[in-house]
């Protein structure tokens, strides 16, 4: 029998672990971690297997593959070039996490034709590369933001292309400045379960939404990836809080693909693979 010395020390041990027991319990029941790689076009090495080496060098699991330029006609549309890409990711051991069509931003598509053929090709190319998410672009000359008879047509566009990705088992995902109750109209309207956004929490806050509150809205089911960035500086060093939105990924039980990717995170004049090991291991730490 416990003396009531004894006792009091246990309900004390027990008061002071209460605060925490919630937090200890859910750290221990999550099996799954993230994968870490980064963006080809910000390592430097864009639509280039030399990517696969420069990631391998930095000590990354996978890269986000784009799918070339308007001037190379979307090079990885080619099969022998998809080779290519697989045997230098053998060879380096180095995974192809995602592809993204970035030529989106120059050329739209929400409303240059020829982008139709990219996106509709580029579910293929997903296929033979043995990846799973694409991330359609839409910055620069294919914002969205204002444009109803953008949104418009892109839903279309989405409608007609979303059952080829839903047989193949492919998502495309949206990434834009578009707040997230317009990302999930687009989702609603196309009627598509392989529709999701692409997450990028700094284009959130750049285009003055509160980052919390979007993601939380979205919803993780509504979320195929994520980009992590900050424009010009390291990793930890930017403005966002980043222990904020890993707790909200871990209340949201989200893990989407799986990756996480790097992007833009170096600073000015700074070596990317040196910035990038650094990026790396805040990353790992902050989702150890």
């Amino acid at each position: 029998m416990l003396s009531r010395r004894q006792l009091l020390k246990h309900a004390s041990l027990l008061t002071a672990l209460t605060p925490f027991s919630h937090q200890w319990v859910f750290a221990n029941e999550r099996k799954k971690k993230f994968h870490i790689g980064a963006c080809d076009w910000s390592i430097g090495k864009d639509s280039s297997i030399e990517a696969f080496d420069v990631a391998r060098q930095i000590g990354l699991t996978g890269i986000m593959v784009n799918m070339g330029s308007e001037k190379n006609n979307l090079h990885l549309r080619d099969p022998a070039i998809q080779q290519s890409f697989i045997e230098a990711s053998k060879k380096t051991g180095v995974e192809i996490a995602s592809i993204a069509i970035g030529e989106l931003n120059k050329v739209p598509y929400k409303s240059d034709p020829r982008t139709e053929e990219w996106v509709w090709d580029s579910i293929d190319t997903a296929k033979n590369l043995g990846v799973n998410v694409i991330l359609l672009a839409f910055f620069s000359k294919n914002d969205l933001r204002n444009d109803e008879k953008g949104k418009k047509e892109v839903i279309n566009r989405l409608k007609r292309v979303a059952p080829k990705a839903e047989k193949m088992g492919i998502i495309l995902g949206i990434e834009s400045y578009l707040n997230a109750a317009e990302h999930l109209e687009i989702i609603e309207q196309v009627g598509s379960k392989n529709i999701k956004a692409y997450v990028d929490f700094r284009n959130t806050a750049d285009a003055g939404y509160d980052v919390l509150k979007e993601v939380k809205q979205l919803g993780k089911n509504n979320i195929c990836e994520l980009h992590i960035k900050e424009n010009g500086s390291l990793l930890g060093q930017g403005t966002l809080d980043w222990t904020k939105i890993r707790n909200l990924l871990y209340e949201m039980d989200y893990y989407g693909d799986g990756w996480m990717q790097i992007e833009s995170s170096t600073p000015p004049k700074a070596d990317i693979v040196e910035s990038y090991r650094h990026n790396l291991k805040f990353l790992r730490k902050l989702f150890s």
